[in-house]
């Protein structure tokens, strides 16, 4: 009878508004994860082009944190079920103990040796075909963890952990790995290659995160000079340290790479809307005051702190053994004045990095123009990334 026409009526009408109200679908799609939205695009225009605002919105940067495979893989494989952004550039980072390291398989009773390149394979087979993917292992991680950027940020000097960074295309902003291997026959690098990678006659060059591997090697710290000081200017701020490895690099073959090789591996952010700013913890950097001191430089160089991300690099000689058994000491300072900056980094065998600010129209330049000397032992490196404000 007549009470089925008017439930058929509704559904028309909730039809026509689907199909027509874009604030409605908008708010509606706005609850679907990625891939679901994606697939939703291909319905009509109007869905598509709600579709498309929802991801402009979502060009934020995502981290899932650490959880048989290594727990960062568990961890990252979760998260893209449910993700917001697809990525296009990842940073993962995991200690190198289990990363590598052994694990018990309880059904054999006897320890397999986890390879790290299968881990690292792992990973990347979770990842979008096109990210570049930069894979680091360290002797130590520090992470927020995932869910809210005001979660308390962790140093984890020993157990299992890792962290992804994954950043989604974000509009104004370019990142690109990059990667210079020792060349066991030049003495002197070829600074051509600088300008190939980007490094170079890059006018919107603004961050470049440097890591060095296989430090331990004859010549590596003179290999990393030979990096870090043409880049040394003051419109670009350098941060990173020494790593025990790289483990991916999707965006070359890494496979000609030789295992005893030295180099440096990298991201470089470039885009005019980016800025950030560094600070150098010295050894006399030990206790609470002196850590909050540094952290109040920080702040003054007035970063907006939206759609920013923090990242410590730490010397391995730090952590609770320099400040006299108390924990999590540097991470606690950067959360007291940054509470709503996640901050991601490592414990690593070399630092990179000084004081220095670079924000839009205004770059700190020391009263006398010698150059910085960036590369350090037992400090601490706090750097800003601040992406642009999230439209």
């Amino acid at each position: 009878g007549h009470g089925g026409g008017g439930a058929m009526e509704a559904a028309a009408k909730g039809g026509f508004v689907l199909g027509n109200l874009a604030e409605v679908v908008e708010r509606v799609l706005g609850f679907l994860p990625t891939k679901t939205l994606l697939r939703a695009a291909c319905v009509c225009r109007l869905w598509r082009e709600c579709a498309r605002r929802i991801l402009r919105g979502r060009q934020r940067v995502a981290w899932p944190g650490p959880a048989e495979s290594h727990a960062l893989v568990r961890a990252l494989a979760r998260e893209l079920e449910k993700v917001h952004v697809l990525p296009q550039t990842v940073l993962y980072i995991a200690d190198a103990e289990t990363f590598s390291g052994h694990e018990e398989c309880h059904e054999q009773k006897k320890a397999r040796k986890r390879n790290s390149k299968e881990t690292a394979i792992a990973l990347e087979k979770l990842l979008p075909k096109r990210c570049q993917v930069l894979g680091l292992v360290t002797p130590g991680i520090v992470v927020t963890p995932m869910g809210s950027s005001s979660n308390q940020p962790q140093e984890i000097e020993e157990g299992e952990a890792g962290f992804a960074l994954l950043f989604p295309k974000i509009d104004g902003v370019k990142i690109h790995t990059f990667h210079f291997s020792k060349d066991s026959k030049n003495r002197v690098f070829d600074e051509s290659k600088f300008a190939e990678a980007g490094l170079k006659n890059n006018p919107d060059l603004r961050v470049v995160l440097l890591f060095g591997y296989n430090s331990w090697k004859s010549g590596a710290t003179r290999f990393l000079h030979q990096i870090v000081n043409p880049l040394n200017e003051k419109s670009i701020i350098l941060a990173g340290g020494q790593v025990e490895s790289f483990t991916s690099l999707t965006s070359e073959n890494n496979s000609a790479q030789p295992g005893d090789a030295c180099g440096v591996v990298g991201l470089a952010f470039s885009g005019p809307q980016i800025q950030s700013a560094t600070v150098l913890l010295d050894q006399d950097v030990a206790d609470e005051r002196t850590a909050e001191a540094a952290m109040q430089r920080l702040k003054a160089a007035n970063i907006p702190e939206h759609n920013t991300i923090g990242f410590m690099f730490a010397c391995v000689g730090r952590g609770y053994r320099h400040y006299k058994t108390k924990r999590n000491m540097e991470a606690d300072a950067f959360r007291k004045f940054f509470p709503n900056v996640p901050l991601f980094g490592f414990f690593g065998h070399g630092e990179i990095g000084c004081d220095r600010i670079v924000t839009g129209n205004f770059v700190l330049r020391e009263c006398n123009d010698i150059k910085d000397d960036l590369l350090h032992g037992y400090t601490t490196v706090m750097t800003l990334i601040h992406l642009g404000s999230a439209k």
